[in-house]
C-alpha cells in the first residue's frame, strides 16, 4: 500500500522567471527604459517614475514568488503592489499622449491585437512591430514640444505614439494576468490558510504518525 503524500512545511516556490506575467511585465520594463532614453528628458521627474513603476511590477512579482514559501499575505500583498505600479505607469502613458495631443488607440485596435498576436519577448520585437506599424500607413504626428532634447529630434514622427500605445497594450494583458494571479492566491489562501495553518498540519500529522 502506498504512503500518503506528506504535505510539505514549505512548498516549492519561487519560479518567478516561468510566470507569464512577469515575462511580460519584464517586457514592459525594457521598452519603458528604452522609451524614456528617447521621449523623456534626462533629468526630469516624469522619467524616474516612469522607469521605477516599471521597475516595480517586475520586482514585486519576483520577490512575492519568493516569499510565498513562508507567506501566502506577503505574497498576495507583493503581487498587488506589482498590478498598483503598472497601474501608475499605465497613468504615465496615457498622459504622455494626452499632453502632447496623440491619440489612445481603443481595446479593440488591430495594431494593438496584432502586437499581441505576435507575442514579443524582447524590446527589438516590440521595435519591429512599431517600424512595421508606421510602414503600413501614416499616423498622427508627433508635436515637438520646445522643450524637446536633442536626441528626441531625429526620431521618426510617429514613433512616439506608436510606442506609447504598444506599452500600453502589453500593460493590459500584464494586468490581467497579474488579476488573475491575485483572485487564485486568495482563493488559495482562503482554503488552505497560510505557514501558521500550514505548519499546525505538518506537525499534527506528524504527530499522528
Amino acid at each position: 500500500m502506498a504512503e500518503p503524500v506528506r504535505e510539505s512545511l514549505i512548498p516549492q516556490h519561487g519560479g518567478y522567471r516561468k510566470l507569464k506575467n512577469f515575462q511580460v511585465a519584464q517586457l514592459v520594463y525594457d521598452v519603458t527604459v528604452r522609451f524614456c532614453d528617447l521621449y523623456a528628458e534626462r533629468f526630469s521627474r516624469t522619467r524616474d517614475q516612469m522607469t521605477q513603476a516599471a521597475r516595480s511590477g517586475v520586482q514585486n512579482i519576483a520577490e512575492g514568488s519568493l516569499a510565498s514559501g513562508t507567506s501566502k499575505k506577503t505574497e498576495l500583498k507583493l503581487t498587488n503592489v506589482a498590478r498598483a505600479s503598472l497601474e501608475e505607469l499605465r497613468l504615465d502613458y496615457e498622459d504622455f499622449l494626452r499632453q502632447r495631443g496623440l491619440p489612445l488607440w481603443g481595446r479593440t485596435d488591430p495594431r494593438r491585437a496584432e502586437l499581441i498576436a505576435r507575442r514579443p519577448s524582447t524590446a527589438d520585437a516590440v521595435a519591429a512591430w512599431a517600424r512595421d506599424v508606421r510602414k503600413a500607413g501614416p499616423s498622427t504626428s508627433w508635436v515637438q514640444s520646445s522643450t524637446s532634447t536633442p536626441s528626441t529630434k531625429s526620431i521618426p514622427p510617429a514613433y512616439p505614439e506608436i510606442t506609447a500605445n504598444g506599452v500600453l497594450a502589453l500593460i493590459a494583458v500584464a494586468t490581467a494576468l497579474l488579476d488573475r494571479q491575485l483572485a487564485a492566491q486568495a482563493s488559495a489562501f482562503e482554503r488552505e490558510g497560510g505557514f501558521t495553518e500550514r505548519l499546525y498540519r505538518v506537525r499534527s500529522d506528524r504527530k499522528r504518525e
